[in-house]
C-alpha cells in the first residue's frame, strides 16, 4: 500500500484542484475542450523535455518506498505524468484565477472613474 502513496497524494490533490475549478469555473468548467488541450499539451511538452533529460543523462528516476515502481519508459515513472498534469493543472488555475481577479478589479476602477 505504502508503493502508492506518492500516487494517491497526486490524485487526492488533483481532484482537490478539480473541486476548485468547479467552484469557481476557471478551467475543465468553464471550457472542457480548450482546458483539457492546454493541459494536455504543456504535459506532453513537459514529458518530451523528461525524455530528452533522460537521454542525456541529466534526470535519473531515483528510487523511493512510495511510488508504484510502474513505468512508462525506462526511467520515467509513472507519477512523472500525473505530476505534470497537476502542475499544468495548477498553472492554469492560477493564471485563470489571475485573470478574473484583474477583470474584476479593473471593471471597478471603471465603475469608480465613470461616477
Amino acid at each position: 500500500m505504502i508503493a502508492f502513496a506518492y500516487l494517491a497524494a497526486l490524485l487526492v490533490s488533483l481532484g482537490c484542484l478539480a473541486l476548485c475549478d468547479h467552484r469557481w469555473r476557471l478551467a475543465f468548467f468553464d471550457d472542457a475542450r480548450r482546458a483539457a488541450w492546454t493541459v494536455g499539451i504543456g504535459v506532453v511538452a513537459f514529458l518530451l523535455w523528461d525524455v530528452a533529460g533522460l537521454l542525456l543523462g541529466i534526470f535519473a528516476r531515483g528510487d523511493s518506498p512510495h511510488m508504484t515502481g510502474l513505468l512508462l519508459a525506462p526511467e520515467l515513472p509513472v507519477e512523472e505524468a500525473f505530476f505534470l498534469a497537476l502542475l499544468c493543472y495548477v498553472s492554469l488555475l492560477a493564471w485563470r484565477g489571475l485573470e478574473r481577479v484583474l477583470a474584476g478589479r479593473d471593471a471597478r476602477r471603471a465603475e469608480g472613474a465613470a461616477r
